[in-house]
């Protein structure tokens, strides 16, 4: 058996999808495992820019069978242009390559227009969802009330689709929302049916007997770990586990499966996030600007799915230690260290100042980190281009420096160094 997870590190947005097309070279699966098209991984190959956000990225190879599993929650509208964006770039999209399990979850528009109208109804405390109807669906999922993929394939869905509209549809009007007319989204969904009947099946017992073959299947996480359910910075959190753990129960997966696993953890060279919630290591002015860059291309912090500019700060070394931790992580990946080249100093948070105590380590997990000032460290910067760079020996020594002092606070070792966004932009360590 041979299972390599390739789970987030942060707030998500941190790079996961080139390191799962890197990997990918040599899988024959890769499966997401959780969340819906509130993801974005981008892929550049030349000119050719893939932004995906329900198929697993390993897509774009041709070997690969992507999966997408019940931990999912999908928008079939969303997955329909997906699956045919890919199909205009030249990518196979046949029910030979792209699976998806019986079990994932529907999100229709009554999810979307209930995440709308329940997050207009927070006001200022809003979570600051994608309103893709993510949370919605996960509600009614843990309600018992959801609709699953493979409901498409039964006689009575549209009785069963009309309760769910009309159900919500009071929710709606109770918001102060306009109800949904429901004969359109019936007339939808017919077609959607139709469209992915042939795509629909048991996920879980195909990745077990690929296991069991001694086949590679890369599972791939979507946002971070600090936006996990559980364990994450909660409420200010997303509606699945983001977790390496949480991979085997998104894709059906016994723990057999997780005996020598890989666990890939990716990070940023330094921090960001989308959204409201705390941020110990936050910075703005002139340095957010340069970090962020200019939004001119897919390299730039604006988030693929929301187009929102994105919060940055300095890699944040405690956050990150939490999150091997909960992951079981045996390697990592580090994003976007091109971004770094040219400031006179770069930041590491390597404790946090709590009250009149110095702390390493979170105390509750990330549940107080608004009460947390970062401690920093200063490391000398680098003025040269490392976007050329393909072995250790190519990067300036500061750099070297910058990456080793991670490898030291984190105890894992780096394995891949990501200095820009095209797929060969990498230096494997």
């Amino acid at each position: 058996m041979a299972l390599h997870v390739i789970t987030g590190t942060q707030w998500g947005d941190e790079g996961k999808g080139r390191i799962v097309d890197w990997y990918a070279r040599d899988a024959d699966i890769t499966a997401r495992a959780n969340g819906g098209d509130n993801a974005g991984h981008t892929v550049t190959v030349g000119w050719q820019i893939y932004k995906l956000h329900l198929v697993p990225s390993g897509i774009i190879h041709p070997q690969v069978t992507a999966v997408l599993g019940g931990g999912m929650v999908i928008n079939p509208a969303s997955l329909a242009d997906e699956m045919g964006m890919l199909r205009g770039l030249g990518v196979d999209v046949t029910p030979h390559r792209l699976r998806i399990a019986h079990t994932a979850h529907l999100i229709t528009p009554a999810h979307r227009a209930l995440d709308r109208a329940q997050e207009a109804a927070r006001g200022r405390g809003n979570l600051g969802t994608t309103g893709r109807g993510i949370g919605p669906a996960y509600t009614d999922k843990a309600a018992r009330r959801g609709l699953r993929l493979g409901d498409l394939l039964r006689a009575d869905f549209p009785a069963m689709l009309t309760k769910h509209l009309e159900t919500a549809n009071e929710q709606l009007q109770a918001l102060g929302g306009e109800p949904l007319a429901v004969p359109p989204i019936l007339d939808e969904f017919a077609r959607y049916a139709a469209d992915l009947t042939p795509f629909i099946a048991d996920t879980s017992l195909e990745l077990y007997l690929a296991l069991k073959e001694g086949k590679n299947v890369i599972a791939e996480g979507a946002q971070g770990t600090l936006l996990d359910i559980d364990h994450g910075t909660y409420p200010f959190v997303t509606s699945s586990s983001t977790t390496a753990a949480g991979a085997l129960t998104g894709l059906g997966l016994g723990l057999d499966a997780a005996q020598g696993a890989r666990v890939t953890g990716v990070a940023k060279a330094f921090q960001t996030r989308v959204g409201t919630g705390p941020f110990p290591t936050e910075v703005d002015g002139d340095l957010a600007l340069r970090l962020r860059g200019s939004g001119a291309n897919p390299w730039d912090e604006y988030g693929t799915t929301t187009g929102r500019p994105r919060r940055v700060g300095w890699l944040d070394l405690v956050l990150l230690r939490y999150a091997l931790r909960l992951n079981g992580v045996t390697e990592l990946a580090i994003t976007k260290l091109d971004i770094l080249s040219g400031l006179d100093k770069v930041g590491l948070c390597t404790s946090y100042q709590v009250g009149n105590r110095r702390v390493k380590d979170l105390e509750f997990g990330p549940t107080r980190l608004e009460e947390c000032e970062p401690i920093l460290e200063e490391l000398p910067g680098w003025s040269q281009d490392v976007t050329s760079a393909r072995k250790w020996s190519d990067l300036p020594g500061e750099a070297q420096a910058f990456l080793q002092r991670i490898e030291t606070i984190c105890e894992v070792p780096i394995q891949l160094i990501s200095v820009g966004a095209e797929r060969e932009q990498l230096v494997v360590w």
